[in-house]
């Protein structure tokens, strides 16, 4: 547990077996609609961060498991977000600061992330297009995206739309046949999070 805006969140750490070239700090999908820090999505991811040498943090948004609060319609969770990146960065001073998130949480961390000097890196997993992100299109930090060819809830019209909007340095990694869940594609993030991240640096 660590101390957030609206009392008390519920998190879990994953660290790598070697010493952290950065931290990441993952948000998860839309609290009204399931989603906590446990979804297979975010797990998988924080599990590869960790694999390529990243300690990732992971949270429940207000009012999800054991966090404190209630749910707050995005203004809340970026406040999460960010007393997230306080004590990820004071536990790891220094480093490189990653923010990332699927579905909502992208949403929250590309927002988030963008407003915020210390973050250095944005990456969003199947981000909704239809949330207001013109802060994120003119961001001039490194941007990656990953999403599913059949998303279901976001079409991929609408992220090639907003990918070509986005100023350089910027990826986009298209997973075959994968919908909004990425149902029997949860490894494919993975690959795809490990081929983009891999060998990044700033």
């Amino acid at each position: 547990m660590i101390d957030g805006p609206a009392g008390r969140l519920e998190v879990l750490l994953n660290e790598p077996k070697s010493t952290a070239r950065a931290i990441a700090i993952f948000a998860h999908p839309h609290p009204q609609l399931g989603g906590t820090m446990h979804n297979k999505v975010v797990y998988q991811s924080a599990k590869t961060l960790a694999q390529i040498g990243c300690a990732t943090l992971r949270f429940n948004f207000r009012g999800v498991g054991k966090s404190d609060g209630s749910y707050d319609e995005g203004r809340g969770e970026m406040q999460d977000f960010r007393a997230a990146v306080d004590w990820a960065t004071t536990q790891y001073p220094g480093i490189s600061v990653w923010a990332a998130g699927f579905s909502f949480g992208a949403w929250v961390a590309l927002s988030a992330g963008t407003s915020d000097d210390r973050v250095a890196m944005l990456m969003g997993i199947a981000p909704p297009t239809h949330y207001d992100l013109t802060e994120f299109q003119h961001s001039e930090k490194p941007k990656f995206l990953i999403h599913g060819e059949a998303d279901e809830l976001i079409p991929l019209q609408g992220i090639w739309k907003l990918y070509g909007k986005l100023q350089e340095p910027k990826e986009l990694v298209v997973i075959d046949a994968a919908d909004h869940l990425f149902d029997g594609k949860v490894s494919e993030v993975g690959d795809a999070i490990e081929d983009l991240l891999g060998d990044f640096e700033l």
